[in-house]
């Protein structure tokens, strides 16, 4: 699976989790989705890293117009 989708897929659960956080009533609730949370932002820790590893140059073709 491509990367790119793996961290937009990352990001769309992160602020659904958000959401839910949000919205929970109990303290029990709260902390469920604080774990959720946690786990999402160290996976997507993860790719950053990654990505922060590549250089930059070959990011893009130089053929592309920005």
């Amino acid at each position: 699976m491509d990367p790119e989708k793996i961290m937009d897929s990352l990001t769309k659960e992160l602020g659904l989790a958000f959401k839910g956080m949000a919205k929970a009533k109990t303290i029990e609730q709260k902390e469920a989705h604080s774990r959720v949370i946690k786990n999402l932002c160290e996976s997507l820790g993860v790719f950053l890293d990654f990505a922060s590893t590549m250089p930059y140059e070959d990011m893009y073709d130089e053929d592309e117009d920005y």
